[in-house]
């Protein structure tokens, strides 16, 4: 699963020192220096709502998208014409829109990590967990034979990408699942098995094996299910090096016309090419995708509730927690919180995890949405998070998936205008660190827009991470090492208001200021 743990450096009491920061025993003599202000509570107290707003509001947002995606997928169920399928297929993207801004939320024992805010239980593996596993769910197009095309090429669709280590789904007695099983029984999975019953049960059985990719649930189950295995224009398995065959990026004008989910596999009767009546499992892929969404659903809104205002009881929850300050070590601690999200994220989650395994790899099977080819709205929607903290501003998401009106306020008017980071760098006087962190923000925007629009024009992530484009040049390249950049002058901030550390070095093995160095 790429997604960091927080290890050691939890928001408790002892997050200062687990992080390499000071306690409060030590605030006193952090403040004795000169060059290191104090921490004026009253304008640290703005900086906590605001995130917390931003929070609230975009996980309302992700709760009404997943909504609005289940209300798509039942029309799809009732009807399951082509027509309603690429509605699903676009209330889901447009269902990521507002979750990927979520992200930065991450790493600080907030309710996606955590259900008591101290230990690390939350449903985060539950929504956003992968590389999924794929051959657990449904059939799968294999290359068992592990063949190359081209120097250093390492085909798609073996054993690293379809395979398991384990499972608890049931599947071949919960054992391992090779791509040659897969490729050979292609019945033996919770869809073509009709003696495993389909529910939350089931589907809360994910991310348990050691490797992680016995993943069945979330955003990433639904998008599997509804476009299928990222295959070329004759349905056949891509090879490391044709991945340009195969694309399938949102409007792209190159959209491949094969390898994409057949219809057929929706509608109850004899399945196209195949001589089986598929009725049944017609039936169950409808399941699987309602059972799925209603779990996203529940989820989200569990995560949602915790930063839900006004909430009574004698502890209150995670957004009482986090916005209540006694004291200048209790704003420290909580500003330490918010930046240790930002500059994880950056850094060691999105930067490392999220990009450069998959870029330095050519690796398919790490690109975050390789199913709708998405991944490129993942970048910009996590980078967008970490920006959206700094300046406390959060604009909503692009509702409809226009590209001439990105980012449009939601329906549900949850755009927040509040006092950011900046906000109160500028204020005690800290503007040069300010301009700085904006140069950064803004140079990784520039950078995350042309990956975009890269995929926009039918050139998304699988492409430009192939062999052939791997180069310091690459907008690939040069967005992971801006996100490093940016971390740093994210840790800087932290030095200047005498924090302790805020990115985890060691939450990830990849080098991202040398982005073709594999991890």
């Amino acid at each position: 699963m790429k997604s960091l743990k927080l290890a050691a450096c939890i928001a408790s009491t002892s997050f200062l020192i687990a992080c390499g920061g000071s306690s409060s025993s030590s605030d006193s003599n952090a403040n004795a220096n000169s060059s290191t202000p104090a921490i004026n509570i009253e304008k640290a107290q703005l900086v906590l709502d605001t995130n917390a707003d931003i929070a609230y509001a975009a996980y309302t947002d992700s709760v009404e998208t997943a909504k609005a995606l289940k209300t798509a997928l039942t029309t799809f169920k009732n009807d399951p014409t082509e027509a309603n399928l690429e509605a699903a297929k676009k209330a889901w993207l447009v269902s990521r829109e507002p979750y990927g801004q979520t992200e930065v939320y991450r790493f600080r024992n907030s309710p996606i990590d955590s259900t008591d805010y101290a230990s690390e239980d939350g449903p985060e593996g539950d929504i956003n967990a992968w590389p999924l596993g794929e051959a657990l769910i449904d059939y799968v197009e294999t290359n068992i034979a592990g063949t190359t095309t081209g120097p250093n090429e390492k085909a798609d669709f073996g054993d690293d990408q379809v395979g398991v280590t384990a499972n608890q789904a049931g599947i071949n007695g919960g054992g391992a699942i090779t791509a040659t099983q897969a490729q050979n029984d292609q019945s033996n999975n919770i869809i073509g098995n009709t003696n495993i019953v389909i529910d939350a049960d089931l589907l809360a059985n994910t991310a348990t094996a050691d490797d992680e990719h016995d993943v069945i649930a979330g955003y990433h189950a639904i998008e599997f299910l509804l476009w299928g295995q990222d295959l070329n224009n004759s349905a056949a398995v891509t090879k490391g090096d044709d991945r340009d065959n195969a694309v399938k990026t949102f409007g792209a004008n190159n959209l491949a016309a094969g390898g994409q989910r057949p219809i057929e596999d929706f509608i109850p009767g004899i399945a196209s090419g195949e001589t089986y009546d598929s009725t049944e499992l017609s039936h169950r892929r409808h399941q699987f995708l309602e059972v799925a969404v209603d779990k996203l659903i529940a989820d989200l809104e569990a995560v949602q509730a915790g930063w839900k205002d006004g909430i009574d009881g004698i502890d209150g929850n995670y957004r009482d927690q986090f916005t209540t300050i006694d004291n200048e070590a209790d704003a420290k601690k909580k500003i330490t919180e918010i930046l240790f999200g930002m500059g994880t994220l950056s850094e060691s989650e999105l930067a490392g995890e999220r990009m450069q395994i998959a870029f330095s790899a050519n690796s398919q099977e790490d690109e975050h949405s390789c199913f709708s080819d998405n991944t490129h709205r993942d970048i910009w929607l996590n980078a967008e998070g970490v920006s959206n903290s700094f300046y406390g501003k959060y604009a909503g998401y692009d509702h409809d998936l226009d590209p001439t009106t990105p980012n449009q306020v939601s329906t549900g008017n949850t755009a927040v205008d509040g006092y950011g980071i900046n906000d109160y760098l500028t204020e005690i006087g800290l503007t040069s660190i300010v301009t700085d962190t904006k140069a950064a923000l803004d140079l990784t925007e520039t950078n995350y827009k042309a990956i975009d629009a890269s995929a926009r024009a039918g050139t998304p992530f699988d492409v430009l991470i192939m062999k052939a484009n791997q180069t310091a040049e690459s907008d690939v390249a040069k967005t992971i090492t801006s996100l490093n950049s940016q971390a740093r002058l994210l840790q800087t901030v932290a030095d200047k208001l005498g924090l302790g550390t805020v990115v985890d070095e060691e939450a990830s093995s990849c080098d991202t200021q040398n982005p073709l160095n594999e991890c």
